[in-house]
């Protein structure tokens, strides 16, 4: 497969997952998607080819991965159990939460030091993304980064 096929050339999020965000969490999703499309490395495993149409929702306790061609004539889905996930997710939404609070009220060092555990979490969920989908999907550490921050979206509830 060329590396041109093997990438995600758009991406949504399913419309009855989405629920009014955050300023905050509206950027952060948007930039996650902008970063996503213009590089990413993603290809179904004995799967047809890309490039790919992705749209990612929750169904009950699982991530849903429906993947299109861009001619809409092939799709596959994946599906994962978000249960090894969740308190992952909780930890991270805890300390985006205390990130945000801190960036209009903490010192510098302050700062630096929650966004230090916050990037850690990020980078931690990543890994068990990829993890999780190895042998599905495969993705590089970045596209994992953006997903993941696509999923942890995905959870928030108003």
């Amino acid at each position: 497969m060329s590396e041109d096929a093997a990438r995600i050339a758009e991406i949504r999020l399913d419309s009855a997952s989405i629920v009014r965000w955050s300023r905050e969490v509206e950027h952060e999703r948007q930039v996650a998607i902008f970063d996503l499309l213009e590089r990413n490395a993603f290809a179904l495993v004995d799967g047809f080819a890309g490039p790919y149409r992705v749209e990612l929702s929750l169904r009950e306790a699982n991530l849903i991965f429906r993947v299109d061609d861009l001619d809409g004539a092939q799709r596959a889905e994946v599906t994962l159990s978000m249960r090894p996930f969740r308190k992952l997710i909780k930890d991270y939404f805890l300390i985006c939460e205390s990130y945000f609070e801190a960036i209009r009220h903490a010192t510098p060092s302050r700062i630096e030091a929650i966004d230090m555990g916050r990037r850690g979490l990020h980078d931690e969920g990543a890994e068990k993304l990829a993890a999780a989908l190895a042998g599905k999907i495969e993705i590089d550490v970045e596209t994992a980064r953006r997903l993941f921050t696509l999923v942890c979206v995905l959870h928030i509830r108003g």
